[in-house]
């Protein structure tokens, strides 16, 4: 069991202004990491780190802070400025830097921000990484002489440089030319990048979310507002729509006739496609909260199917231990480890409309044999002390609906990795059901 004091699934993220997120402690956690880093370094060479962020307000202060904390143990840092989140692991690994810092909270509101961390191949730091990291906290600021303190400069050049990592992604003998696209980058990290990403494929692009003011990402657009992207496909009338989140690692798509596609649907495209053509290269990983449906679809196609704790990083982790290729979250990110080290919204998407294009067929054809039981989530806010999985009401109610679906559906029950929730998700093959089944379950956790 992981003793970590402030990581979560993801990084550190919290409400700026509210421990962890101060400009007091983002400084430590750089300084941290610099010490660490520094401390690996051979031959005299100097560590470098680099450091991108999404577009909240907040962004200025803790890149300032982090950039203290790094210099100040003698590490020196490059800025992109806003950039998502996968384009900071690609440029880390391109640029031979030994490590790349994120200031984002991802699909949180504009009110949070956070620290997501890759090492100098461009993968999420590992538990033990993290809890290193931790313990270099505790023994406080140990300033390097003035002589040795870090510098930083600005990467100019980023936003293109990860247009054409992109692009590279796209077989060169394709094109989406004669494809409408509504693209939505939620007013977040990606709004410079993905709707060039698209048109310089030959897209005609309708580009929406890309507008940030510093407190808008994320708000009423993005992909975990579906609606607005859904209305706006249908009022262009285009082909389909591509939102991701504030940091561009989560991605959620239309189809001309308005209906939303998932992360879950979105990898059956994905994998399906792979394995016709015999380039799926072993099986999918998913999550626990995988709806069953999709384990089902890759059971009748003969696809090899695991499940691992929710986080990107855990898929991950299967997909590095069997050597597979493909995974993914329902909540839309996906990982295609041929293309890029960690799941990114924008390859993901070209993933998508090169199975499209090469059988040519629409979103809706290409999902048509994956078939999703109804499936109802309820985040239940909770004090980050409550036992809440102890109590006797919770654990009689989860034995009833366990009876209940008896086989025919799924509970699961997880404490939020990011936000102080717990999260309660039923699949059963009746909605009401499920539905039935999660408020129940949900008024018992927070009684």
């Amino acid at each position: 069991m992981s003793k970590r004091k402030y990581f979560g699934t993801d990084g550190v993220r919290g409400e700026v202004g509210v421990a962890p997120i101060t400009p007091d402690f983002v400084m430590m956690l750089g300084h941290a990491t610099g010490r660490l880093l520094r401390a690996q370094m051979r031959n005299g060479k100097r560590a470098a780190v680099l450091i991108g962020k999404d577009t909240r307000i907040s962004g200025y202060m803790l890149e300032a802070a982090l950039e203290a904390g790094l210099s100040s143990a003698g590490v020196d840092t490059v800025l992109t400025g806003p950039l998502p989140t996968p384009a900071i692991a690609y440029l880390t690994r391109a640029l031979r830097l030994q490590a790349g810092l994120v200031i984002s909270a991802s699909h949180n509101p504009f009110a949070d921000n956070g620290i997501k961390f890759f090492n100098g191949d461009g993968d999420k730091l590992s538990d033990a990484a993290e809890e290193g990291i931790e313990a270099e906290i505790d023994l406080g600021l140990r300033c390097v002489p003035s002589g040795e303190l870090g510098k930083a400069k600005r990467l100019n050049d980023a936003p293109g440089r990860y247009v054409e990592f992109c692009k590279r992604a796209f077989p060169s003998e394709l094109t989406l030319r004669g494809l409408k696209i509504v693209i939505d980058s939620a007013h977040g990290a990606a709004y410079q990048v993905a709707p060039s990403v698209f048109h310089e494929l030959g897209a005609d692009v309708v580009s929406l979310g890309a507008s940030p003011d510093g407190m808008n990402i994320n708000k009423g657009v993005g992909a975990t507002h579906p609606d607005y992207l859904r209305e706006m496909v249908l009022k262009h009338e285009a082909d389909l729509g591509i939102a991701v989140d504030g940091d561009a690692d989560r991605l959620l798509m239309v189809d001309a006739a308005g209906h939303t596609y998932d992360g879950d649907q979105l990898v059956y495209i994905i994998a399906s496609h792979r394995a016709a053509k015999g380039e799926l290269g072993g099986g999918v990983v998913g999550t626990q909260m995988t709806n069953y449906g999709l384990e089902s679809a890759f059971n009748k196609r003969g696809i090899e199917f695991a499940r691992a704790k929710v986080g990107d990083r855990y898929v991950l982790e299967i997909l590095r231990q069997k050597k597979w290729l493909i995974g993914g979250e329902n909540s839309g990110h996906i990982l295609c480890l041929d293309r890029h080290s960690t799941g990114d919204a924008i390859i993901a998407a070209l993933e998508v409309l090169r199975a499209l294009v090469e059988r040519d067929v629409s979103l809706a054809d290409a999902a048509a044999d994956v078939t999703l039981l109804p499936q109802e989530l309820i985040n239940v806010r909770i004090d980050k002390a409550s036992p809440w999985a102890d109590k006797p009401a919770v654990k009689a109610t989860l034995a009833d609906w366990e009876a209940k679906l008896a086989g025919h559906g799924r509970i699961l029950l997880r404490p939020s990795g990011t936000e102080p929730v717990v999260r309660v998700m039923v699949e059963a093959e009746d909605a009401a059901l499920a539905r039935q089944g999660a408020e129940a379950i949900a008024a018992a956790v927070a009684a």
